[in-house]
């Protein structure tokens, strides 16, 4: 018959099972960060060399294209490697979409490529192309957030898919740069766009910088310091003063590329130093939690051996209303190891519950952007608005009721939900 003792082992060895689970998605996350660099890479020299400097680029465009490659087969790998069968629980099923999504994506890359290569396809749809991939693969990152179990690695993963996020931001910010400076100047749609990837970048660095470790913070705070990014700014500036008949020369558009080029790189150290630390801190959790478990197991076979039923004094044992518990009737565990049963049962349900509160802390700002982009979706869908118009309208709702973007998110969607609720007729 089974005991206390059991089912208290069997929950540390769920916990360890789950954080062994956990270290494999992480590693999936740091191959997924080096596949989405590579292809953020290639699509800024795609646009260059679409843009009218093909022989310069095209050398640089095979190697990218070939570094890419071989990080999406390191992708592919990962993603092979999963247990689909010990995967398939309801709160893994959004993650399991991602992927297939972008199992489906990998396969137009190669046509991708070729169309691009033989100048049969614009920038601006090369662009749309690399960019619904590279969503993709951040979608999966963000659905491995949401289903971690520890919340210091969950933390760290909120860091990293808001960082990640805010550089693929401004990857696109360099895309429509790069076509704005080579036409000589913006109109007043990329102007619109400009502004909106800016505004967007800086939301997901300040969320980045709430949940990030204090050495990825100072690493950040300091490269924002540099005066490659005052230089940037500096470009930006130009860019939202020209017009058709105020136009700069599209010698602009290569150092704007070089600049926005270094930045991203730059990034990618303060990316990569993210994936670092989230390895070893999910080894280290696995071996922590291996560690107890062994403990647990040795401490409490050495407390069975000994007590001495006869020789010991009873133990008082209290419930929440402090009423003595009685031992139950057969029941055979020594008073020593009653009250260390119950010691390790306290523990365990208190340090359960701490790590609990900590991780939906962690993933709040994870349930709020779920409500912030399904709201946008409402208002795109009914309104007819694009992407940017959608998140204008929320934060001007938001700033006239002196509310979160994400409680005038939630009423949207709340108030969309009553329309769409068939209306009963009252019985006669």
């Amino acid at each position: 018959m089974s005991t206390a003792l059991d089912f208290m082992l069997a929950a540390r060895r769920s916990e360890m099972q789950g954080l062994q689970a956990l270290a494999l998605t992480c590693q999936l996350v740091g191959k997924i960060s080096r596949l989405v660099h590579a292809l953020q890479r290639e699509r800024g020299f795609s646009n260059m060399y679409l843009g009218g400097q093909s022989e310069r680029y095209l050398q640089s465009l095979d190697e990218l294209s070939e570094t890419a490659v071989r990080h999406e087969n390191a992708v592919r790998s990962a993603f092979d490697g999963m247990d689909l069968e010990r995967s398939c629980g309801a709160d893994k099923a959004r993650l399991l979409t991602r992927i297939a999504f972008v199992l489906h994506s990998f396969d137009g890359l190669s046509a991708l490529r070729s169309r691009v290569r033989g100048q049969q396809v614009g920038a601006q749809e090369a662009t749309r192309s690399f960019t619904r991939l590279v969503a993709g693969l951040l979608a999966v990152v963000f659905e491995a957030a949401d289903t971690a179990v520890d919340p210091h690695i969950t933390r760290t993963l909120v860091a990293m898919f808001n960082f990640m996020q805010g550089k693929e931001l401004a990857g696109q910010e360099r895309a429509i740069g790069v076509s704005g400076f080579v036409a000589g100047y913006f109109n007043q749609e990329q102007c619109g766009k400009l502004s909106f990837l800016e505004d967007a970048q800086r939301r997901c660095f300040e969320t980045f910088l709430e949940f990030a470790d204090h050495d990825s913070k100072s690493a950040w705070l300091t490269l924002c310091s540099e005066d490659l990014v005052g230089e940037i700014a500096r470009l930006r500036l130009v860019a939202a003063r020209t017009t058709e008949r105020s136009r700069v020369h599209a010698a602009m558009g290569e150092l704007w590329f070089e600049l926005t080029s270094q930045h991203i790189d730059s990034m990618k150290r303060v990316e990569d130093d993210l994936a670092d630390k989230l390895q070893a801190m999910c080894e280290h959790k696995t071996q922590q939690a291996k560690a107890d478990l062994d403990s647990q197991r040795r401490l409490l076979k050495r407390l069975n051996s000994l007590d001495d039923e006869i020789n010991t004094p009873s133990t008082r044992l209290y419930n929440v209303q402090a009423t003595e518990l009685e031992p139950l009737p057969g029941e055979r565990l020594g008073s020593h190891m009653q009250r260390s049963v119950l010691e390790v049962l306290h523990g365990q349900t208190v340090r359960l519950q701490q790590l609990h509160d900590e991780l939906e802390s962690a993933r709040r700002s994870l349930s709020e952007r779920k409500v912030i982009e399904r709201a946008k979706g409402v208002l795109m869908t009914q309104q007819g608005l694009s992407e940017e118009e959608a998140f204008r309208a929320l934060q001007s709702a938001a700033m006239e009721r002196s509310q979160k973007i994400g409680d005038i998110a939630q009423t949207i969607l709340n108030y969309n939900e009553l329309l769409q609720t068939p209306v009963r007729k009252p019985q006669r």
